[in-house]
Parts: C-alpha cells; structure tokens; sequence
C-alpha cells in the first residue's frame, strides 16, 4: 500500500500554482475585480435589478480566466486527449480540487458556479458513454469551443429525490415527416439556463409512476418556442441562475434523444459520480481553509493577555474537525482511486456507496468548519470581511444538490445491509 501522492501530480500541482501567481491573481487584482471576493462579493456577482441572476462582468470575469487556463494547457486538463485534454484521472482532479479549496476564495477556483481554472466537465463523459458520434461532435467540441452549453434538466417543482415520478411526459409525435418527441411538463432549479443553449430534459416516456425505466432525456434548444422560464429562483447564496421553467408543447426530433429510449435514468446516474467525488473533494479543501485560518487567527489574537488558542474550549473543537479532515482525505482520494481503477459503468455497481459517503460527510463538515470559523473569529468572523459566511451559505446547498444528503445515506444503508451493491442478498432470510 503506498499512500503517496505521486510525484508526477506534486509537479503538475507545483505547475500550477506557478501559473496561478503568473496569470490568475494579477487578473483577479487588476481594475477592482477584488470586489468579487471581499466583503462586496454578493453584491458585486449580482444583478438584483434583472432577477438576481449573475452580472455580465463577473461571469466575463470568469470567461478570462478560464480562457487563460485552456491557453496555458490547463482548463482541459480532466478530459479526453482527443478533446484537447490530458485524460486527468478523479485522483488527480481529487488533490487538485482538495488543495485550490485550501487556498481559499479567488479566480483560480470559485465553486459558487462551479468555476476552476482545472474544469470540472461531467456532460464529457455522459456524451462519451450515450452520445452518438454527430452529438459528442457538436456538443463535447461545441462546449469547448464556447457554442454548446447544457443545462441538467431533472429537477421538477414538485419532484426532486423522487425523480421517478416526474410528471414531465413526452409522447411520440411526427412532423413534416420527420419522427420526434412532444413535451409537456415542468423544470425547477435547472442550473445555468441563462446561458445554456441546450436543456437535457428528462421525460416520462413510458411506464408508470416510479418505474426507474421509462424516463428518456431530449435535448432541447434554449429559447425554444413553448419553454418559459417563469422566475429565477432566489437563494441563500446569490446570485441564482437556478430557474422554475415551463415547457408546453415543445417539440424536438428524434435526433434530439441522449442516449437509449427510457434509459434516462441510468444516464442520469454516470453524470453524478465524477461530480460526487470532485465536490467532495472541494468541500474537504474548504473545511481544511476554514480550520487553518482558526488556528492562525486563534495563534495571533490575544484576549486577557494570552493566546486565544491556549483555551481548550478552542483547541478541541478543531482538533475534531482536522482529525475528520484526515480521515476524510484518505477515504475521498481512495475513493478516486478506486474510480480509476474500473470500468465507469461499474462504479455504480461496486463502489457508489463510498462515493455518497465521501460526499455527503465532505458536505456536513464544511458546514460545520465554517461555522466553528466564524465562532473563533468572533464578530469579524461573522462579518463578510471573512470568507466563512460565504463558505456555509454557498456548500449548505450541496447538503441538498446532486442527491440530498438523506438519498445518499440510504445508497449507503442498501449497500451495508445487502439490499445493492457487492453485498447484495449475503442477509437474505432462510427458509
């Protein structure tokens, strides 16, 4: 067993955080673009006028710097060779996502909408896996390229962990002779849909009412006639790019269909797990940020004379949540590397339960760091002039996100007592 980082990874990382202290942070200094860390971060990021929905020079902001990181070799680094990647494996995304988080907030890795100088790209390996060759051409090289940008359609008002039972139908329907899908239904909390050029939306089709087979995904253009977006969706962590849409007769051809009629699902479920792990990872990076700049802040302030960390009602609480770190950290790159190991499509049959566990921990104990930040830094912790109110407010939502914490911990209990997973029927009754 060896549990060394490999030196390869310790050189890309040493790579860049050259290229960050080159490139990035005199971006992120230059024509005031501080106030989109400090305290006027929130309101800097955000056009309260025009539904809350992120301001054109923040996410200009965010267009450079990752054009800067595709210019420099690093943007691409997790996908495909053949894409212009360097087929960066879920361990290295791992330390890489663990160890930006660490640094703190800043351009090189602002995980409000999932920016990073390293890009994070799940709909790569979905269009991979269920594409067809005029698909991953148009929509793997057109995301790249800045042309196509899909939204993840799932999520409805009224249907969110039980997405079985969507009341989003599509129904078979010919136009001008060509085969294609009629779609009634509605959307919530479609990420990006402000900017995406395609929803992948995903419809009951066939089957009954929790079925897991049944459910197809359509790719549908955006604007398209008959999909509204109805309100942006206003949030504890602003600005929202999270919308309720409608969509009332909207037609798409059957060339629109991502993947196998009523296999949706199990499309659904290849886009989390990469996703999963790499949050988690960003997540645990954060914790670690907020228990260091503790320690720091706990070293250097001096109440009655003395060194605030020289209190064990201060010491203890974040001895517990650094030992959790390091325990985490072993499990999450574990995890990666065991992702690494197997076919994809064997992650969910194997090891999804180590993945919800990586990331629904990752996510509680951010929360609880940030909050136990705020805590030892007293007032001026509580203030925006310190990262941690934003730190919990924006990882709170991944509690909830990508599969609430309570779903994941059910993936968990199947797979301990044998329901799924490698385990599976081992405590069946006997007659």
């Amino acid at each position: 067993m060896d549990f060394a980082v490999p030196q390869d990874l310790e050189d890309y990382y040493a790579e860049l955080v050259d290229f960050i202290e080159a490139e990035i942070t005199p971006l992120q200094e230059r024509d005031d673009n501080m106030r989109f860390f400090d305290h006027r971060r929130e309101w800097a990021r955000t056009n309260f006028e025009e539904g809350g929905l992120p301001r054109h020079e923040w996410e200009q902001l965010l267009v450079e710097a990752k054009r800067l990181a595709d210019k420099a070799g690093h943007w691409r680094f997790s996908a495909p060779k053949k894409y212009g990647g360097k087929d960066g494996s879920n361990l290295w995304m791992a330390v890489i996502r663990d160890r930006f988080a660490q640094r703190g907030l800043g351009l090189h890795n602002d995980l409000q909408n999932e920016h990073s100088i390293v890009g994070n790209f799940p709909f790569v390996e979905m269009f991979e896996q269920w594409g067809t060759e005029e698909q991953k051409e148009e929509f793997i090289l057109g995301g790249f390229e800045g042309t196509r940008r899909v939204a993840f359609g799932l999520t409805e008002p009224n249907h969110g962990s039980d997405a079985t039972f969507m009341e989003t139908r599509a129904v078979r329907e010919t136009r001008d002779g060509v085969d294609g899908w009629l779609i009634n239904g509605e959307k919530m909390w479609i990420t990006g849909m402000h900017v995406a050029t395609h929803c992948a939306m995903f419809c009951r089709t066939d089957g009954e009412d929790g079925d897991a087979r049944g459910i197809t995904c359509l790719l549908v253009p955006n604007p398209t006639e008959g999909l509204e977006i109805e309100e942006w969706m206003w949030t504890f962590n602003m600005p929202t790019d999270h919308p309720r849409l409608s969509v009332k007769d909207v037609w798409v051809p059957e060339s629109a269909m991502l993947g196998r009629e009523g296999l949706g699902l199990a499309l659904a479920q290849s886009f989390v797990h990469q996703n999963r792990i790499r949050q988690a990872a960003s997540s645990l990076g954060a914790a670690q940020f907020c228990v260091e700049e503790s320690v720091k802040y706990a070293r250097e302030r001096k109440p009655f004379g003395e060194e605030l960390a020289r209190n064990q009602a201060i010491q203890f609480p974040l001895v517990e949540l650094a030992t959790q770190c390091e325990m985490l950290r072993l499990l999450i790159y574990k995890t990666a590397w065991e992702m690494d190991n197997m076919p994809h499509a064997e992650i969910e049959k194997t090891i999804s339960d180590k993945v919800s566990m990586c990331n629904y921990w990752a996510n509680r104990l951010v929360c609880q760091a940030a909050d136990r930040a705020m805590q030892v830094h007293g007032g001026i912790g509580y203030s925006r002039h310190k990262p941690f109110e934003h730190i919990y407010r924006h990882h709170r939502r991944y509690r909830i996100t990508e599969g609430a914490e309570e779903i994941q911990m059910r993936k968990v209990g199947a797979y301990l007592f044998g329901y799924l997973g490698p385990r599976r029927g081992k405590f069946a009754a006997k007659d």
